[in-house]
């Protein structure tokens, strides 16, 4: 038993679904042979019952057949059983036809025609149902509803009653739609169920991009600044070396000391612990500038507490506007100014020395757009753009909780504005 169960256990839940309603189906083959054609051995006899559970077993065969073509076409594994659809349906007729004429020759009429019936009748509900497998929805019921009237009109042309005739008739179109309803709901539940699946799967695949792409944002940030200062230190220590200057070794000391706090800044952003601390930022900021040779200052007032999210989300702006003021143009000076203007933070960063053409507000640059990315998920907004002849600025708006009100400067402000000359 072991081995059965880790087969349906390897199998994901929509093989399970495929797997139930394909023996599902199957199950009425199975039904129709041995409960509707051995039983009607007794009643016909030997020479006409095993006529009659030939017939059905042809018919049985055909059906278990047809769902494993139908279904697979309904998976798109398959063409359409166009042809094997056609021999089910002239087999269902063929057989329903040859249960009425061995009735007519049976010993006993009553008994024959009873078993013959229950023949007649269960073939004409299982052949529509099995088709209905293989076509498309809007067809299915008509098939349904032809055999319903093929019926009647054969038993008329034979000689039945009217009334005989329309109940039969009735009763194979009431067993044939029920069939044909189930086989459809199951067709449909089962593309459903691989839908769903798909579905979850095109999530997952979509979380795992955009995780991606945070990654990628939240490395770009943390590496362009220190390599873009190392670039710089390095250069300067080349120049000093060449000059013969002491301060080359102090220089190189500078970058080693950068290249590891980028080792670590990329394992914590690996780690995915890393939030940007505005004061550290704005510190670090105003003292990378300075030793590019920018007159860096720092000004304004920010709410006391200001969230976490909110100072974080300011920090990597600082971060990402001091990293393109060192790679972008030629600047001799940067403002940066922290302030709250009716219940929202403004940060802004402005710098002349602008060369660069087509630097504005639509700019599509990967850091600009990962700012516009992260202040968007706390309702803020970003603007960047050339700000009169020369110039640039950058602006950050973040909305406040009505209860943040101006107070005294923050720390970050206080720790950097205590050395601004």
């Amino acid at each position: 038993m072991r081995g059965p169960g880790r087969w349906w256990r390897r199998k994901s839940t929509p093989e399970k679904v495929e797997t139930y309603t394909r023996w599902s189906f199957h199950s009425f083959a199975v039904v129709e042979f041995f409960f509707v054609g051995v039983t009607a051995l007794a009643p016909l006899g030997v020479r006409l019952g095993g006529l009659v559970l030939l017939l059905v077993g042809v018919h049985a065969v055909v059906c278990f057949a047809t769902v494993s073509r139908a279904l697979d076409w309904t998976r798109g594994r398959r063409p359409q059983p166009v042809r094997l659809l056609w021999t089910l349906a002239a087999v269902t007729a063929g057989v329903a036809v040859a249960t009425i004429g061995i009735a007519e020759r049976g010993p006993d009429r009553e008994s024959v025609g009873s078993a013959a019936a229950a023949v007649f009748g269960v073939v004409l509900i299982f052949g529509p149902g099995i088709i209905a497998l293989g076509v498309r929805p809007r067809w299915a019921f008509g098939i349904a509803g032809a055999f319903a009237t093929g019926t009647c009109l054969v038993l008329l042309a034979l000689g039945a009653p009217t009334l005989a005739a329309i109940l039969t008739a009735v009763s194979v179109l009431s067993g044939g739609v029920f069939l044909t309803f189930a086989a459809v709901f199951s067709v449909w539940l089962l593309n459903a169920v691989y839908e769903l699946d798909d579905a979850r799967e095109t999530r997952a695949r979509l979380a795992v991009a955009e995780e991606r792409l945070r990654f990628g944002r939240d490395l770009h940030d943390v590496m362009g600044r220190n390599l873009a200062v190392i670039a710089l230190k390095s250069e300067l220590a080349v120049q000093l070396t060449q000059r013969g200057r002491p301060e080359a070794m102090a220089q190189m000391v500078e970058v080693q000391r950068l290249a590891h706090e980028s080792q670590r800044e990329v394992r914590e952003v690996v780690r995915g612990y890393r939030e940007a601390d505005l004061a550290s930022e704005l510190a670090g900021a105003r003292g990378v500038l300075t030793a590019a040779g920018l007159d860096c200052t720092v000004s304004g007032r920010a709410p006391v507490g200001l969230p976490a999210g909110v100072q974080s989300a300011l920090g990597w702006v600082v971060r990402e506007a001091a990293t393109n003021v060192l790679r972008h143009g030629n600047a001799r000076w940067c403002a940066v100014r922290l302030e709250v203007l009716e219940g929202r933070v403004v940060l802004s960063v402005e710098n002349d020395g602008v060369v660069e053409a087509g630097v504005g507000e639509g700019a599509t640059g990967s850091g600009l757009a990962g700012l516009r990315e992260r202040l968007a998920e706390i309702a803020g907004t970003l603007k960047a753009g050339p700000a009169g002849k020369g110039l640039f600025r950058l602006t950050a708006e973040i909305p406040l909780p009505s209860e943040s009100a101006p107070a005294e400067p923050s720390a970050a402000v206080r720790a950097v504005s205590e050395v601004t000359p």
